[in-house]
Order: structure tokens, then sequence, then C-alpha cells
């Protein structure tokens, strides 16, 4: 039974696409700019069909709902990145551009950034890669200084981590 849950926890991590750099760029009391680099094992566009799905890859921990799979993403411009539930709803960012297999960029606050007087920018880039792709995840917050964006940066940068590593995994398992 160990052997094969090493086997399966080994599979699983070679199956993962490497991070090949993550940063806190900026933290002060009123931004905040997280970058991580994600190396893909697909094309551009395979990672594009991905990446507007959040519904297959967002942990299910960071919804208002508790079910990843009531949200949805309209990748044009003016769309909604949304979730709809029994009871409830949430705009969570909307699409200020979307060009296919190369970049999307939302504008919203996302999570509990909600409720504060600030605005969020996240802009994925998907650069060709010699394996595939390089997605380039930048999320950018600011607002005023009571904010304190700064002191959020340990927690915000590996939830961002963690929201984009399964959209990786799964746009490197071309699905």
């Amino acid at each position: 039974m160990l052997a094969r849950t090493l086997i399966g926890a080994f599979t699983a991590w070679l199956l993962l696409p490497q991070l090949a750099h993550a940063e806190v760029k900026l933290a002060a009391p009123g931004a905040l700019v997280i970058e991580h680099r994600f190396v893909i094992g697909a094309p551009p566009d395979v990672a594009w069909g991905v990446l507007i799905h959040p519904e297959r890859y967002w942990p299910k921990d960071h919804t208002w709902s508790g079910d990843a799979s009531h949200l949805s993403l309209v990748a044009e411009a003016g769309g909604c990145y949304c979730e709809r539930w029994p009871g409830g709803s949430a705009e969570h960012a909307r699409v200020t551009m979307a060009i296919p297999g190369k970049r999307l960029r939302l504008r919203g606050s996302l999570g509990p950034f909600q409720e504060l007087a600030v605005t969020g920018v996240l802009t994925v880039n998907l650069l060709p890669h010699d394996t595939g792709t390089e997605a380039v995840v930048t999320y950018r917050l600011g607002g005023d200084g009571s904010a304190k964006l700064g002191d959020m940066a340990a927690v915000v940068d590996p939830v961002v981590r963690q929201q984009f590593a399964g959209f990786a995994a799964l746009a490197s398992q071309g699905r």
C-alpha cells in the first residue's frame, strides 16, 4: 500500500508543470504585484482552451459557493468571470482583454479583496516556449495605504500559485 501511494505521488509530481519562477514584485501599503511563471507542456492554443474554463481547475476552497463547477468565464471584452449557485452569485472580475492563445486580462478584486477599496488586474500571458508554453501570471492590486496590501503578500502569493498551478497542470495534460 505504501509503495502504491509513493508511486502515485511521484507520478503526480512528474505531471505537474515546473514552476519556472515566482516573485513578489512589489509589496507596499497601497500596492501589491505578484508574478508567477509556469512552463506548460502544451502549445498556447491548448493552454488557452484550459485557461478560459476555470470551473475545471480553480480550487473549490477559493470560491464563494465551495464548488468550482459554479464558475464561468466569457472570454471576450466585457465578459464576466462569475460564479452562480442556488441562492447566490458573485462577479469575480470583468474581462478587459482576450486574445486567444496569447493573453487574458481581468479587472477585479478577487476573494476577500472585493470588500476593500482596491482594484485588481490579473493578466495571463501565454508565450511560446521550446517545450510548449510559458504562462506568465501577474496579479496587481492597488488602493489606498489603509488596505496594507504589502502585508498580505505572504498569503496572496501562494494562493495565486495554487490557482494557476492547477491550470498549468491541466493544460500540460492537454485537457
